[in-house]
């Protein structure tokens, strides 16, 4: 079993995506992610700009960026974004433990800005993907950072990113906002 096989399943239980769903977006996403690519984040989103645009399915590997699409009338699927991180730029994310949701903006290679609002059911689970998305988009692990692992990403990241707005008692560790 390769290592995308091994953690998107677990990825997506946590997220609470229902196994036929899993099943039908596999292909697609099978298409686009390498067998190496580690599965960080796999959750249904909703794009904010279009209503009634919830049948989207992310994934968000250690590489690459997926968002697929199911229409509501023939169920077909339709890949919306498919991009690797590096191409991302102006990459912001504000999580909302409040009403339990927190919104992705990245603008593509192509100059789309792209915005995805993601729900979860529990704030403890939105501050969990605020952890997976600085360590996806910003040069430096959350904790136990060493000093010079800067890449070439942390500078389309957000500074600071929102965890910096956390309160401290909610914060597992500290982080360094990326400079640059």
């Amino acid at each position: 079993m390769d290592v995308f096989s091994r953690t998107f399943l677990p990825a997506a239980v946590d997220a609470g995506v229902a196994v036929p769903t899993l099943s039908r977006h596999m292909p697609v996403f099978r298409r686009c992610v390498g067998p190496a690519d580690t599965s960080l984040l796999v959750s249904r989103c909703a794009l904010p700009a279009r209503s009634g645009s919830a049948d989207h399915l992310l994934l968000l590997t250690a590489r690459r960026l997926v968002v697929t699409h199911q229409t509501r009338l023939t169920h077909r699927l339709r890949l919306h974004l498919n991009t690797e991180l590096r191409q991302l730029s102006d990459i912001t994310w504000n999580p909302d433990p409040r009403l339990s949701t927190i919104e992705l903006a990245a603008t593509a290679v192509d100059g789309v800005r792209e915005r995805f609002l993601i729900r979860t059911r529990t704030p403890e689970q939105v501050w969990r993907m605020d952890g997976l998305f600085a360590r996806a988009f910003r040069a430096e692990p959350v904790l136990g950072a060493a000093r010079g692992t800067a890449n070439r990403r942390s500078r389309t990241a957000h500074p600071g990113g929102a965890a910096a707005r956390r309160p401290a008692a909610d914060r597992p560790g500290t982080y360094r906002p990326a400079l640059g």
